[in-house]
């Protein structure tokens, strides 16, 4: 069954155009999925719905790659969750990525290797930034926020209880291990709460 995805980056931009040609290649319109979301957007939620609802013989349809994929590795991931599924997928603008075809295929396999490429690239840039700034004195990675009950465990703390007491008038909501780091950081420690 032909299967169509539409979407448009903005509630003001229609889907019309991508419907057109979508049903002008041959999609039900009752099986197109259609949604105004940002690419950037992890809750496209009718491209999670066609992904969950797709049958294996099943081949997707979208009008172009943007319409479906925000970036090369975002795409890739795309795909293989179709493939895994047993369906094929074809871009009508970009007609050489049609993985009906043993060409598309091959292509698609181009594609997957170069995102595979990027992913590497990004996480050995990431890992020498770190180095660079540790070499430096610097801590890398995201910088740790208060923890909720910072201020909570603090007045226990300074009204003369211990990490346990503490944890128990919490209602042992906040562990034993993030009381002690939230009462280190208070005394001039490092972090003062959970990564």
């Amino acid at each position: 069954m032909l299967i169509g995805y539409a979407r448009a980056s903005l509630d003001k931009q229609p889907l019309d155009r991508q419907v057109d040609e979508l049903t002008a290649y041959g999609v039900d319109p009752r099986n197109i999925y259609q949604e105004k979301a940002h690419s950037t957007d992890p809750e496209r939620s009718e491209l999670k719905r066609m992904l969950d609802e797709l049958q294996p013989a099943d081949t997707v349809i979208f009008v172009e790659l943007s319409r479906l994929g925000r970036s090369l590795i975002d795409l890739v991931n795309i795909v293989g969750v179709i493939e895994k599924k047993g369906a094929t997928f074809k871009s009508l603008k970009e007609n050489l990525l049609d993985t009906t075809t043993s060409e598309g295929k091959f292509l698609f396999g181009i594609f997957a290797i170069l995102a595979e490429f990027e992913r590497n690239r990004l996480s050995d840039r990431t890992k020498s930034g770190l180095k660079a700034a540790a070499a430096r004195g610097r801590k890398g990675g995201r910088p740790s926020k208060p923890h909720p009950q910072t201020e909570a465990i603090l007045a226990l703390y300074h009204a003369g209880n211990t990490p346990t007491p503490i944890y128990r008038a919490l209602g042992e909501a906040v562990s034993i291990a993030t009381i002690k780091r939230v009462i280190k950081a208070a005394e001039g420690g490092t972090g003062d709460g959970e990564r």
